[in-house]
């Protein structure tokens, strides 16, 4: 499917100016995402999909971010609920004794993705970001099922996807943090508040939640999972940015050749040497997330598959910002003007830092963990 998406790039990337500016979601965008049967990716080839792995996922991810980030980001949700689910296997579903009506709930969802339903995420709550420990959303158990109450914030493709991801805590377990996979409906309403430096096209608004669910929607159909999994493969929640962000860095590269050839100023030194150095710090950084996927998918949860899982993160947080804000010293003045390819780009990938986990908690995570110590454990903030 890399093919497909790079056929889906070119048209993303001329779209991307007008959703940028009013802050609309990408509907087009989504409805090639639908038709190409991306939505698909991750799911298992007997249920109906590409069966794709996690290199492949970044490799596609990186592609798509090549033409529109918020859209490349917006489908990383997407990925994620649908390829955490199709990780939970047969043999890994045994060793945690989790029921058969949760398998099915599985295969249900992935089916229903590989038939072009899509899923995004609502994790971050205003006050406590993404650390799933300090959510306040909170559920109990009811007759037949679960009842979810509570806001989210950032919450991507809110209002246009079938289904969200919904972490929230068990009021009568306050240890126990779990996910539920919640249908679009009556209990689930979107505020809109998303107006934001970057990414202004994945209208990410709040989401409020009051709302009973069946039991099969509990992801695993077991309580409290959610912060384990965050810790022993946290691939989906950490390094699935990563390879967005790297494919605006790169489509800030791009956008600047394209500049400083129109207005022939390639002679002058100073702009080829950056041109230089960032088109080396983004294949450095791609390197770097493809390693990691390439460990995911070989070692998943292995404590050096984690560590490179951390510093593609960073690196594509770190190298998306410096690039994006190089390119458009490099253009010059003119690029600024709103409107501008690189205008856009450098506004969003100043976004990649900032995403969980940030580069700053990357950062101390790696060096935590060069100490010596557990860097989901040690420090006065948990990790999640």
């Amino acid at each position: 499917m890399i093919d497909e998406a790079r056929r889906l790039a070119p048209r993303f990337a001329a779209r991307a100016a007008d959703h940028d500016r009013d802050g609309s979601f990408p509907a087009d965008d989504f409805a090639d995402l639908r038709r190409s049967g991306l939505f698909g990716l991750m799911v298992p080839a007997r249920l109906g999909g590409a069966g794709a792995g996690f290199a492949d996922y970044a490799a596609i991810a990186y592609e798509l971010a090549r033409g529109n980030g918020a859209t490349a980001l917006i489908f990383n949700m997407h990925a994620s609920v649908t390829g955490a689910l199709a990780g939970v296997t047969d043999e890994l579903a045994d060793a945690l004794s989790l029921p058969p009506e949760a398998l099915q709930a599985r295969d249900d969802a992935l089916r229903a993705a590989a038939g072009g339903s899509w899923f995004a995420v609502a994790m971050s709550e205003r006050g406590a970001g993404s650390r799933l420990s300090q959510m306040k959303t909170s559920y109990q158990a009811v007759d037949g099922g679960f009842h979810i109450t509570g806001s989210k914030t950032f919450c991507s493709g809110a209002g246009h996807a079938d289904a969200y991801l919904i972490a929230a805590r068990s009021a009568s377990d306050p240890t126990q943090v779990s996910q539920f996979l919640v249908p679009a409906g009556a209990g689930v309403t979107v505020e809109p508040t998303w107006d934001a430096l970057g990414m202004r096209a994945t209208g990410s608004h709040d989401l409020h939640v009051d709302v009973t669910v069946p039991a099969a929607a509990l992801l695993g159909g077991v309580e409290g999972l959610a912060l384990l999994v965050a810790q022993l493969a946290p691939h989906w929640m950490v390094a699935s940015y990563a390879a967005v962000y790297v494919g605006v860095a790169r489509a800030a590269v791009d956008a600047a050749v394209e500049h400083v050839n129109e207005r022939k100023l390639g002679h002058l030194p100073a702009i080829r040497a950056r041109i230089g150095r960032a088109d080396a710090a983004v294949a450095a950084a791609h390197l770097a997330v493809m390693e990691a996927a390439r460990r995911v998918d070989e070692a998943p949860g292995e404590a050096d598959t984690n560590r490179w899982v951390w510093r593609a993160k960073l690196l594509a947080g770190t190298t998306a910002a410096d690039v994006a804000a190089s390119m458009l010293e490099a253009a010059g003045t003119s690029a600024m003007r709103r409107g501008h390819p690189l205008e856009r780009l450098y506004r969003d990938a100043r976004a990649g830092s900032l995403q969980p986990a940030t580069s700053d908690v990357c950062a101390d995570w790696l060096g935590v963990e060069a100490l010596g110590g557990d860097p989901d454990s040690d420090g006065i903030a948990p990790r999640w």
